[in-house]
């Protein structure tokens, strides 16, 4: 079954623009089935095979001569010549959308696009199903816990599988291979390890002394584990939000799990009843809530920084959409009882940036009533993907 994503219309639109496009995201995000399904024309090759992976290092000139009006080639960051001598030919002839690069590594692809590819290629990345993607297949969690404990990779909701079986599969299949690709880690164990104190520290500050310490290594050697998990689409650090204020502010980035169904599997939790009544539901909600807001931008192409704030005193917005003329402030409670103090501290903040900025006020919880009181916007966790915040408030 092949449902659309929302970056489609993205692609086709830079494939009239840019004579490559590069598409990057996680293992198993739909990248391959995307690209052949936006460009249905175009031949398909994956380095993946190690036969075709040879032909394209050992004689990059030959493996794309096979290619004359250009093709979608998967996995690219597995010869990475192969873009230095694709520049030749976009600049013997730059026709738009000749070539489709995918790759799951950001460090190596991206470096390697950069570098040979500058201007002639539109990066584009695709993470996992956002809520208003997922809802499109029949096999869809309508639950809160479900959905959290689902996630969105599209294959557990294209065939149907069991979420936990499968992310088991994909942790040590996909993350312990991308390891040992991207660089030596050494001690695979230990960086087992340091994976699952991330998942205990979604939504909080990353604090890489305390990583390395609780995980027994280096500061260095947490440091660049978690640039491994970043550049393999596990996790993302979320900025702290800064302004010419005198307000000290924090200015340490927050952690969180592109998807919250791996964060759940290495913290153990298997059932929607264990999740119910776990110490870090709270935080895995806001993780799904910021990961939603950013799959969506994401796909849809839309601009904004997005930051948190945190300030000395402990008083904290869990996410800031900042626009060219006003910023919306996001906070997140997995409660599900609407309540007038959710926007509490949003209000709070909001005075503090009042010359600073004007200020819109949202509360994502874990109820099913939409409400718009004085002070700002209750959405419901189920309404996100339709709420003002996906329509690029």
């Amino acid at each position: 079954m092949t449902v659309f994503r929302d970056l489609a219309p993205g692609l086709e639109q830079a494939a009239r623009h840019a004579p490559a496009i590069t598409l990057t995201g996680p293992r198993q995000s739909g990248k391959t089935t995307l690209s052949r399904a936006v460009f249905p024309e175009h031949p398909y090759v994956s380095l993946e095979a190690p036969d075709v992976r040879s032909f394209a290092v050992d004689d990059p000139r030959g493996f794309l001569a096979q290619f004359p009006r250009g093709a979608i080639i998967d996995e690219v960051q597995r010869a990475p010549d192969v873009p230095s001598y694709l520049q030749g030919l976009i600049d013997a002839d730059p026709t738009p959308g000749q070539w489709i690069l995918t790759g799951s590594q950001n460090f190596s692809l991206v470096e390697s696009v950069n570098q040979s590819l500058a201007g002639r290629t539109a990066v584009h990345h695709l993470l996992p199903l956002s809520r208003g993607e997922a809802i499109r297949f029949p096999h869809c969690s309508r639950n809160l816990e479900e959905v959290l404990l689902t996630g969105g990779y599209p294959r557990i909701f294209d065939r149907g599988l069991d979420p936990s079986d499968w992310i088991g599969s994909y942790i040590a299949t996909y993350i312990e291979r991308d390891v040992r690709t991207l660089r030596n880690v050494g001690d695979l164990s230990a960086f087992g390890r340091f994976v699952q104190l991330c998942a205990g520290r979604t939504a909080q500050l990353a604090n890489l002394s305390s990583l390395a310490d609780d995980c027994g290594v280096s500061q260095p050697t947490a440091k660049a584990w978690l640039s491994i998990l970043e550049a393999s689409f596990v996790v993302f650090l979320l900025p702290p939000f800064h302004t010419n204020l005198r307000k000290r502010l924090v200015k340490m980035p927050k952690l969180h799990f592109y998807d919250t169904a791996l964060a759940c599997h290495l913290l153990g939790i298997r059932t929607a009843e264990q999740l119910v009544s776990h110490p870090l539901r709270g935080p895995l909600f806001e993780t799904w809530v910021v990961s939603e807001i950013l799959k969506q931008r994401t796909h849809q192409g839309r601009s904004g920084a997005l930051s948190f704030y945190r300030d000395r005193s402990g008083t904290e917005v869990d996410l800031v959409i900042e626009h060219p003329e006003r910023l919306t402030l996001v906070e997140t409670k997995s409660a599900a009882t609407p309540s007038s103090g959710f926007l509490n501290t949003a209000r709070k903040v909001a005075g503090h940036l009042q010359d600073h900025s004007a200020c819109d006020l949202f509360a994502v919880y874990g109820g099913d009533q939409s409400q718009s009181r004085t002070q700002g916007q209750l959405v419901p966790w189920a309404q996100l993907h339709e709420s003002a915040l996906a329509q690029g408030v």
